[in-house]
């Protein structure tokens, strides 16, 4: 039956949740060339604005927008900007329509018989655990050997790529080194070595995050993964029982807890209107057995006394009821709470029991994993991840490392061995905790971690090396390093190599384009250029792979190649 909610595409503005389409502005007038981060500066730093997004409609557009998390700050950021001159352009400013709910005018549209909607026939005629396969685990019919030469293919075509971008910025020197390694390395701007893997191609994830929903058919709570995303025009979720990424014990957890929900007076959360409670489950599993479950939900009005009694319900349920044979070693609830205006919600986590954390083994050596910490999601590959980013790097006891978006050590404590000092950065503070307890646990006493920012605190951490040689590793978030922190990379003088391990080699293009450019007064520094590239498939089954780059100063690189 269609809600109210469903016909009016514009409805989610009444909702007392934040959107950052309540209060957006369109700013036009914009110079040909300039960058994001440089307008943020502009509107945040030098005219605070406070704004909370911004987006620019397509890549090159003259014009985007800007949000805010309410009506006051548009309306000061309209009278500020309307008229202002930046980079000898005069910019002008309004208020911008929100966007229409996708899912509902998606609805809109096909009850209306619009026939440019595209459907995707590759899913036309699978059952529904067939389109789980072909959203989680596209490779799963392919052999694993032609899976690893189709990732092989894709990051030497990554290269070429980056090799172009990196031809157009270059002069002198630069152009002339990555003229030679294009025409030896077949347009690749560096050697790429044979793709390396494990022998566990199944059950080998040790963290996911469910979606909770329901089976329409049989009105029932589905744990699983969205069929499709909630653009596409469906919030429907699939079973998880054919996946052979997730190991049995996760399904086990997941069956348990369907059975809990069903039976719960709490309604899976609804994403087109918000209504429920039932979000998300995320499960942990270490190679010993250790299961970490994080029930999360939405509590909507639910007092603290519903909060408490459920809590209580799930503690019974895995200690004495039916959860029992899940064998759970560590039970959270998380309340995942949409943000207001003001900035207020989030996530909050709540101990149960059990332990308050697990505990895994990598690498001869073991590390404590809280609810938020992050963690490869693959054990073994993260071992083989670990160790080409040691042969990159050529670490020796003379090196001072700096492991950039540590986490929770992981990296810097496998690499302690081979250095002579670690500084470890992270801006999540509990995974800084659990990185300082990983040490003491592993007697590790050449480790140092800072919490904050990397683009913040990366210059007073710098100041604190010791050793002649100093090395980089950075794991950034899929989007990429932060562009100060790459700057005060490039002029750190004592830096003599990083090592980039990239979980999407794509984006990470704009950061290796930038550490490579020739030096000018925004890029400070001789240029950084990949000199050595090997692929690690971390996820078999799906199309993606890591991919580690060594990068080296151009005038090293050049020496290198000059003394073969």
């Amino acid at each position: 039956m269609t809600t109210e909610v469903e016909k009016n595409p514009y409805a989610y503005l009444e909702r007392d949740d934040f959107t950052s389409e309540k209060y957006k502005i369109e700013v036009r007038g914009l110079p040909k060339y300039y960058g994001i981060g440089e307008f943020k500066k502009l509107l945040n730093e030098k005219l605070d604005l406070q704004t909370c997004k911004i987006k620019p409609p397509r890549r090159g557009s003259g014009w985007l927008y800007v949000c805010f998390r309410n009506e006051e700050t548009r309306q000061k950021a309209i009278e500020t900007l309307n008229g202002i001159l930046w980079k000898n352009s005069k910019l002008s400013a309004q208020i911008a329509k929100p966007a229409p709910d996708p899912f509902v005018k998606r609805k809109i549209e096909e009850k209306g018989g619009n026939k440019r909607i595209k459907v995707d026939e590759d899913d036309q005629g699978l059952s529904i655990e067939d389109r789980v396969k072909s959203t989680t685990i596209p490779l799963w019919n392919m052999p694993y050997a032609s899976q690893l030469e189709l990732k092989q293919k894709e990051m030497s075509s990554i290269l070429k790529s980056i090799c172009k971008q990196m031809l157009k910025e270059s002069k002198d020197d630069l152009l002339d080194w990555l003229n030679y390694q294009k025409d030896k390395y077949q347009g690749m701007p560096c050697e790429l070595l044979p793709i390396l893997s494990t022998e566990k191609t199944t059950e080998y994830r040790n963290k996911c995050e469910f979606t909770v929903g329901r089976n329409d058919a049989e009105d029932k709570v589905v744990i699983g993964f969205r069929l499709c995303s909630y653009a596409s025009g469906s919030t429907a979720v699939g079973p998880i029982d054919n996946l052979c990424h997730i190991p049995s014990q996760m399904k086990v957890v997941v069956k348990v807890l369907e059975e809990f929900m069903n039976n719960s007076e709490l309604k899976p959360f609804d994403p087109v209107d918000h209504s429920g409670h039932w979000r998300q489950v995320t499960v942990r599993v270490t190679l010993r057995g250790d299961l970490m479950v994080i029930v999360g939900m939405q509590p909507q009005d639910l007092s603290s006394e519903k909060l408490e009694q459920l809590k209580s319900e799930l503690k019974a349920f895995f200690e004495d009821g039916n959860g029992v044979e899940a064998h759970v070693t560590s039970l959270y609830l998380q309340t995942m709470t949409q943000k207001s205006a003001n900035g207020d919600g989030g996530d909050d986590y709540y101990y149960i029991s059990g332990t308050r954390y697990i505990e895994e083994t990598l690498s001869d050596m073991k590390f404590r994993i809280s609810p938020q910490a992050f963690f490869q999601v693959n054990t073994l590959g993260a071992q083989v991840l670990y160790k080409a980013a040691i042969d990159l790097a050529k670490p020796s006891a003379d090196t001072s490392m700096l492991d950039i978006c540590c986490g929770t050590g992981t990296i810097g404590l496998v690499f302690s061995k081979y250095c002579g000092e670690v500084f470890g950065l992270e801006v999540v503070e509990d995974a800084i905790k659990d990185a300082k307890e990983n040490a003491v646990t592993n007697d590790v006493t050449n480790c140092e971690f800072f919490v904050g920012k990397a683009e913040d605190i990366l210059y007073p951490v710098i100041r604190r090396i010791t050793k002649p040689d100093v090395i980089a590793v950075v794991d950034p978030p899929r989007a990429g390093l932060h562009q100060r922190a790459l700057l005060t990379m490039r002029k750190t003088k004592k830096l003599s190599r990083l090592v980039y391990v990239s979980c999407n080699p794509r984006a990470a293009a704009r950061n290796l384009v930038d550490l490579a450019r020739p030096a000018s007064k925004q890029y400070v520094g001789e240029p950084l250029v990949p000199t050595k590239a090997v692929a690690v498939d971390m996820f078999p089954h799906t199309k993606h792979c890591e991919l580690v780059l060594c990068l080296e100063r151009l005038s090293v690189a050049m020496k290198a190649r000059d003394a073969t």
